[in-house]
């Protein structure tokens, strides 16, 4: 599972990171760099559990596990 969730990481982590940096030029259009690099951390942080479940799943679903 553990395999899985590192082949979805780079995907669910690249989408949840751009969708934060677009959160926060959208709400200020002055923003910082410290403001897109909170937002692209965050958006990272909060992928790590998100492609766990998801690996999860898929592993629970198709049976593949090495």
């Amino acid at each position: 599972m553990f395999r899985m969730m590192m082949i979805l990481l780079p995907i669910i982590a690249t989408t949840l990171m751009g969708m934060a940096i677009i959160a926060v030029l959208t709400m200020d259009m002055q923003a910082g760099w410290k403001e897109i690099l909170l937002a692209a951390v965050a958006g990272l942080v909060v992928s790590l559990p998100i492609s766990w479940v998801v690996g999860k799943a898929v592993v629970a679903k198709t049976g593949w596990d090495s």
